[in-house]
């Protein structure tokens, strides 16, 4: 009897039957070869021709196997460690095995072939169901401005949604509490005249970064009050990991996966900082990456990977480092120096949900996947994916089977597009018209199965399908629009006093929609104004026609007579010149006496004038 036990965990009690079968079979054996020459010694010991006359024998090979197959075959033992501790419980008897065995073959034989056929099957099902599983049946749209939205964030749960934009306006989306209007519950400008940049929830949902173009993020919390800025820098130092911060404009930021506390930021002063928010004084610890000559350069995007061990950021020189968290992050764990064109903006670059593929969206018009095991060559490449903004989304869909990407439109496009590619080849699975302008932002929700895409006319649009989608736009869609609730205020203060007489009582105060329900209650004061009349009027009614002052006025002007002096002054003032020559009275007897002789212009006009030879300074000089 034999026990085997595994280390750390405790199995059941075994026994090998087949070596028990063993020895009780050669036991037996034994025993009847012992019983044989017993009965040979108890009959006497005569000679062995006496015994062949009397018909007796001796033991031979013929008796052993005779008793041998009463007794059954000999029965293999097992001799592997490994199957006698898989083993529990008494094995099955080997004629059962055999059957057993070829019914396993027969069986397992069937099922590879059914196993093949699955995967032939499944493998042309994924082929024709990749684009039918993009949630794209429905979309509602959200109006965020009139400007480019920059920034998207849906919080983990799904239920919340943050949008962000060049018109400096951050705006929070709440689906269980919207209804088919679509409007935002609140709207706030966290960084003033600064553009913002990026949006994102930290994992536990009860914080926003807000990445702006200043120098300084800020965090907010779900209802937008700020909870943490982080300090400015000393922009006269020429060694960024003496500041205690950025000292020139933002370009990403992202939170730590494992480290709900750390979040991560890069900025045009060619530094990546990692930030706590327990510490609002300085970095954690910061990154500066280099050039091939070892100079500064500017890092455009940055993130995490899945797990949290790799920091990566992508250059303006087209370069892509990583950093290993654990180890010391001055050194670069992964690089490539050619990753993108020298001089552009990345604008994204984002880990797979595996870990293993680094996608990249380059301001070089293409789209590339990177195999961190093998990082010196990108897997696949798609070109002619137009960019013009330097926020441009990439993303993988949540099962890893198809990366997605934003369009800006070229010359002669009227629609900006969103467009699926295969993970594996990057060929093009479908294209969605969104709007009539740039698509610059794009998420997939993972947990609500929707997609939110931001375009540069202000507008936000959520595609989501009724069968495959939950919650979020499918919440607000159902419900109504509601009613616009009169607003109730008390006109005054009111004076309590309970002994007055009630003469000199107040009457109880009343809001204002009560007021006006009981004014119209009264016939004198909901009583319709009285009909005009025709002659003059009284109390208060009009007559039909010339009782008003303006109706007076513009009757004088058109009864009046018409007067020619009323358009002419002029002629006005000169009917009086003829009796003024004949009989001057107020101004010419004064000056009789010292008036000067009038000398007037038609007097002299036949005179001859001499002619001039020409300009001054064209005369001779004369002595």
């Amino acid at each position: 009897m034999d026990q085997s036990r595994t280390t750390g965990d405790k199995k059941a009690r075994t026994f090998d039957f087949m070596s028990m079968f063993e020895e009780t079979r050669k036991n037996a054996v034994e025993r009847s070869k012992k019983t044989l020459e017993e009965r040979e010694n108890s009959q006497g010991q005569s000679s062995p021709t006496a015994k062949k006359a009397h018909g007796e024998s001796t033991p031979s090979e013929k008796d052993i196997k005779s008793v041998s197959d009463l007794i059954g075959p000999p029965v293999p033992s097992s001799t592997s460690k490994n199957d006698e501790e898989d083993l529990i419980g008494p094995p099955l008897p080997p004629s059962f095995l055999t059957s057993n065995r070829d019914d396993t073959t027969k069986k397992k034989n069937k099922e590879n072939d059914d196993d093949e056929e699955e995967e032939e099957d499944s493998e042309e099902e994924e082929e024709e169901a990749l684009e039918k599983r993009i949630p794209a049946s429905h979309e509602i749209t959200l109006e965020h401005g009139s400007k480019t939205v920059s920034a998207l964030g849906l919080d983990p749960s799904g239920a919340r949604l943050v949008t962000g934009g060049f018109d400096y306006d951050v705006k929070f989306w709440d689906f269980s509490g919207m209804d088919s209007s679509l409007q935002s519950f609140r709207m706030i400008r966290p960084c003033e005249s600064h553009q913002i940049k990026a949006l994102e929830y930290s994992t536990t949902g009860d914080m926003i970064l807000v990445v702006s173009g200043s120098a300084q993020a800020k965090l907010i919390d779900r209802d937008g009050f700020e909870v943490m800025e982080c300090p400015k820098g000393d922009q006269y130092l020429v060694d960024m990991a003496s500041t205690r911060g950025h000292t020139a404009m933002l370009n990403c930021g992202c939170w730590n996966p494992k480290i709900k506390e750390e979040f991560m930021t890069c900025s045009y002063d060619g530094s990546v900082r990692l930030w706590d928010i327990n510490n609002d004084k300085k970095h954690k610890n910061i990154i500066k990456p280099r050039s091939q000559v070892g100079r500064k350069v500017v890092p455009t995007c940055c993130a995490y990977s899945p797990d949290g061990k790799l920091i990566a950021a992508a250059c303006q020189d087209g370069s892509i480092q990583m950093w290993d968290y654990k180890r010391y992050i001055v050194n670069v764990a992964l690089m490539n120096r050619t990753a993108h064109q020298n001089g552009t903006d990345t604008s994204c670059i984002r880990f797979s949900y595996d870990g293993r593929v680094l996608a990249t969206r380059g301001g070089d018009d293409t789209l590339k996947l990177w195999d961190i095991r093998n990082f010196k060559k990108p897997l696949v490449v798609a070109n002619d994916l137009f960019n013009l903004f330097p926020m441009t989304d990439c993303i993988f869909s949540p099962d890893d089977k198809m990366v997605v990407t934003g369009i800006s439109l070229n010359k002669n496009e009227t629609t900006g597009k969103l467009i699926f590619f295969e993970r594996e080849t990057l060929q093009r699975v479908t294209e969605m018209e969104i709007s009539n302008s740039n698509v610059v932002r794009c998420l997939w929700h993972p947990k609500l199965n929707q997609i939110v895409v931001g375009s540069g006319d202000g507008k936000v649009k959520m595609l989501y399908d009724p069968d495959r989608s939950q919650r979020g736009a499918k919440l607000c869609v159902v419900k109504t629009k509601r009613k616009v609730q009169q607003v109730e205020a008390m006109t005054a203060q009111r004076i309590i006093t309970p002994y007055a007489l009630p003469m000199f009582k107040e009457e109880r105060q009343k809001s204002t929609k009560k007021i006006t329900e009981k004014s119209r209650q009264d016939p004198v004061k909901s009583r319709r104004p009285d009909l005009p009349i025709t002659g003059p009027g009284s109390g208060g009614r009009l007559a039909a026609h010339g009782s008003t002052l303006s109706q007076y006025v513009a009757q004088q002007i058109v009864i009046r007579k018409h007067d020619e002096r009323d358009k002419d002054p002029r002629a006005a003032i000169l009917r009086h010149a003829e009796d003024a020559e004949k009989n001057p009275y107020w101004v010419t007897p004064a000056y009789s006496q010292s008036q000067p002789q009038n000398i007037l212009h038609h007097a002299v006009e036949d005179e001859e004038e001499p002619e001039e030879e020409g300009p001054m300074w064209k005369k001779p000089k004369t002595k």
